[in-house]
């Protein structure tokens, strides 16, 4: 099958460091290539792919300091991809909205995943004007703001399955991984680490627009000898610091739509503490590989059950269901029904980037 996958251009694909959608991109486009489908990545030249990859700009636009008007070289991208829509069988975006009036227009088979939150009003008539548009979910609660939208298929996300080493042991402190912003609530997570007496790791970004945030009400916070305040980490850095931990604390106070975070942790083996919000109950089995909470005594009680959970079932609940190899499957599924059920070839690539037979 001819796939052509659409990135966000705010990270590379994956991202050197924080980023949840282009991580995603990565691990879905690598994913179909070694099932030997004809993949065409539109990212950031910075990204690092087995796919053919079509840069919209030179650096992921986070990184290049001479970055203004992030939306314009993204609208640019848009009108190349649909320049060239008839190259694929199907175009799967990742970017929002933003191509919506041109493919609307344009008239070609594709899809479009829905990353971020879908409770926003001011998208409501934006939904409603294109919903036609065909578009998945990455959580049945993310898809509850737009019963209307013209939804093909809830998708959740999934890892390598190599990708983070099972640790059979417990580690000794918590772990908060992700951004510092309201939404999240690392506050929660200091303040459960120190009514435990337990160190607590966080290991997160800070965004511009949460400087203030960060400034005010969290790095007095950090100033407790039972935190240790990272910053942000790569890739690589994640799995010894999720591997190593006793659990991850997930205290979010938003309606989260996924949360790639819990099932790298799971991947490790590692057990997750969440407050119920959006995906939480989708993701998490309550009493099995976490626990589900609604306020900090919740957290609290849950942390001292963690010795009752088996961090090897984390990982095998992780592997059934949240791997590449499964997420690539079901958005292949999407692919087939939107091009009607008709049997596509796979166009083996070898590692040069050659076409070889089809199958």
């Amino acid at each position: 099958m001819r796939i052509a996958q659409v990135a966000p251009l705010h990270e590379s694909v994956p991202p050197k460091y924080y980023g949840g959608t282009e991580r995603v991109v990565s691990y879905l486009t690598e994913e179909l290539c070694r099932l030997g489908h004809d993949v065409t990545l539109f990212a950031s030249g910075d990204s690092v792919t087995a796919a053919r990859l079509l840069p919209a700009c030179r650096w992921s636009l986070r990184l290049d300091k001479n970055c203004v008007d992030p939306l314009a070289p993204h609208l640019l991208m848009v009108e190349h991809v649909c320049q060239r829509a008839r190259e694929f069988d199907v175009v799967h975006f990742h970017v929002d909205y933003l191509h919506f009036p041109i493919s609307r227009a344009k008239r070609f088979r594709h899809v479009t995943t829905l990353h971020g939150r879908l409770d926003i009003r001011d998208i409501f008539p934006l939904h409603r004007e294109f919903s036609e548009v065909p578009v998945v979910s990455i959580s049945d609660a993310q898809r509850e703001p737009l019963p209307w939208a013209n939804w093909q298929a809830t998708v959740y996300h999934g890892l390598p399955a190599d990708l983070y080493p099972f640790r059979p042991e417990p580690g000794a402190y918590l772990a908060f991984l992700g951004r510092i912003s309201p939404e999240k609530r690392v506050d929660r997570a200091i303040e459960v680490a120190k009514r435990l007496g337990l160190p607590l790791k966080i290991a997160a970004k800070v965004d511009p627009v949460d400087q203030d945030y960060f400034h005010v009400t969290v790095a007095p916070l950090l100033r407790d000898p039972l935190i240790e305040f990272i910053g942000e980490i790569g890739e690589g850095q994640k799995a010894d610091f999720l591997g190593n931990a006793y659990a991850l604390l997930f205290p979010i106070d938003w309606p989260e739509p996924f949360g790639l975070v819990v099932i790298e942790a799971m991947a490790c083996g590692t057990p997750v503490i969440a407050y119920r919000h959006g995906s939480v109950p989708e993701i998490i089995e309550d009493g099995d590989t976490g626990f589900i909470v609604a306020d900090i005594e919740g957290m609290i009680e849950a942390a001292r059950r963690i010795p009752e959970l088996s961090r090897k079932r984390c990982r095998d609940v992780f592997e059934a269901r949240f791997t590449s190899a499964h997420m690539a499957a079901s958005y292949l599924r999407v692919y087939e029904r939107l091009l009607g059920g008709r049997p596509t070839a796979k166009r083996r690539v070898s590692s040069r980037g050659s076409a070889n037979q089809q199958e």
